[in-house]
């Protein structure tokens, strides 16, 4: 019976989890320079990211975040701040889910999509930190591009149902409709969704 209750998780993992760093403490006073916010509320899955920024070197010197997630998202999101400090805003931009899943020791497959938030978050916040600075050239928008003309399944949608656990076309039309009609984007889909699977769950 003890077995049941096993950490599946890392060392790494449970220690950001019970010790998470940089989370933004109720009534704390954080002068932000960027802010992002993405998820929802009614999913259970919000995160905001705060960052500050030493302007003259567009370096991240400090950063603040709040999450209403589980124990992955919250370790995802510990370890994400910690290795953002004192990086330029473009390298920060391109820590991806891969990164934080490596530097946690690795995550189960099923809690890989708990990772995500952290990096969008924080990809929404020094986008904002550039719009507030006048930096709107430097602003890089993640555009959804519909792959199902009939269903208008995006492949944001496609991205989201790999990272549920879709692992073939039948299994991602059951989470998206995708190919329900004409089919002509089946091709383009299971494409997509196994470029998806090697981009987050191919081990580093």
């Amino acid at each position: 019976m003890a077995d049941e209750f096993d950490w599946v998780y890392t060392d790494v993992v449970k220690d950001h989890f019970i010790n998470p760093r940089n989370v933004l403490k109720p009534g704390e006073e954080f002068a932000a320079d960027g802010e992002g916010m993405v998820g929802n509320m009614k999913c259970g899955d919000q995160m905001m990211m705060k960052i500050k920024v030493d302007r003259a070197k567009n370096i991240i010197t400090d950063i603040r975040w709040k999450t209403y997630g589980c124990a992955s998202a919250i370790a995802s999101t510990s370890a994400l701040s910690e290795m953002v400090k004192g990086l330029t805003l473009d390298k920060a931009f391109l820590i991806s889910p891969k990164d934080v899943n490596k530097q946690l020791g690795g995550l189960p497959d099923h809690k890989i999509h708990c990772s995500v938030l952290g990096d969008k978050a924080l990809r929404a916040a020094i986008n904002d930190y550039y719009k507030k600075n006048g930096q709107d050239n430097k602003i890089q928008k993640e555009e959804a591009r519909t792959i199902c003309q009939c269903m208008n399944v995006t492949d944001h949608e496609i991205e989201d149902a790999v990272l549920e656990g879709a692992r073939t076309y039948v299994e991602l039309q059951e989470k998206t409709k995708l190919g329900t009609v004409c089919g002509q984007c089946k091709d383009e889909a299971i494409e997509l969704m196994e470029g998806y699977i090697k981009k987050h769950f191919t081990k580093f």
